[in-house]
């Protein structure tokens, strides 16, 4: 995982959660689920399932949120 991850340049934590303990402590319930943070570390967003699934614009609003966070 770690040599794919940097093949592909992701330098952003990854976790690999194979008991489901992280899944759990989240409360997910679907796959995938998005969620985004804070500079403070608080969840302030969330979308559950596919961000464009059925063109329902999930990747539109989500970039908008970034944004919006980032100017905090």
């Amino acid at each position: 995982m770690r040599e794919k991850a940097e093949k592909e340049s992701l330098n952003f934590p990854i976790i690999i959660d194979n008991d489901k303990s992280n899944w759990n402590a989240w409360g997910n319930s679907m796959w995938p689920s998005v969620y985004l943070i804070d500079k403070k570390g608080y969840v302030r967003y969330w979308h559950y399932g596919e961000l464009d699934w059925n063109d329902n614009g999930g990747q539109i609003l989500m970039k908008k949120r970034i944004e919006k966070l980032l100017k905090e």
